[in-house]
């Protein structure tokens, strides 16, 4: 099966079964730690038809859980690894206790790659709880913000460029649109913005 063909039969089942196959696709898409699954093309695309917050619960909470695939590898892995490479990894751990949930909350939020964090968080033994809240809560945000570019962006681009008739227009503008929110996810200083409020 190619990856077109598993890209179509993921958003069959999302159509088809709603949040239910919303969370199933999240959770499949965050699962394959090699092979990259665009899920939030289907976010993005199902927020002109299904309730945004709904979505991004069930977004948000299938993704979260399927990410830590990652966190179970590197848990499953750390046997394999020397009692010294251990306690170095110790002092890793103390260090993360300070700033880790705020890593784990920018990777959930921005489609960097969560395993390159989750993965170490495993071997380090991190705390279960406090690597998944801050990780729901990250990809909860993540699937809201591309629900809503999806619900009001896609209504606009059939506007402009019409519906069913030019679907190849409408699927490139959106296309184009997914890319610039992504972009806009990763340049923004989302750690700046959390230490303003912060203070404020």
């Amino acid at each position: 099966m190619s990856s077109d063909q598993v890209n179509v039969w993921l958003r069959d089942i999302a159509l088809q079964y709603g949040y239910l196959g919303v969370f199933v696709v999240c959770f499949i898409g965050t699962l394959s730690i090699v092979i990259p699954i665009p899920y939030t093309v289907i976010i993005f695309m199902l927020g002109k038809w299904l309730d945004p917050a709904l979505l991004a619960l069930s977004a948000g909470t299938g993704a979260a859980l399927g990410e830590f695939s990652g966190y179970v590898v590197g848990y499953l892995g750390r046997a394999v690894i020397s009692d010294e490479r251990k306690k170095k990894m110790e002092y890793m751990l103390k260090i993360f206790n300070r700033y880790g949930p705020l890593a784990i909350f920018l990777f959930a939020l921005t489609p960097l790659p969560d395993d390159l964090l989750f993965i170490p968080l495993g071997i380090m033994r991190y705390n279960f709880i406090r690597a998944f809240i801050p990780c729901i809560a990250g990809k909860i945000l993540m699937s809201f913000i591309l629900a809503l570019g999806g619900r009001f962006s896609i209504t606009l681009i059939e506007m402009v460029f019409g519906g069913e008739e030019n679907s190849l227009l409408t699927m490139l503008a959106t296309s184009i649109l997914l890319v610039l929110i992504i972009i806009a996810m990763l340049k923004i200083d989302w750690e700046k913005i959390l230490l303003m409020r912060k203070k404020d």
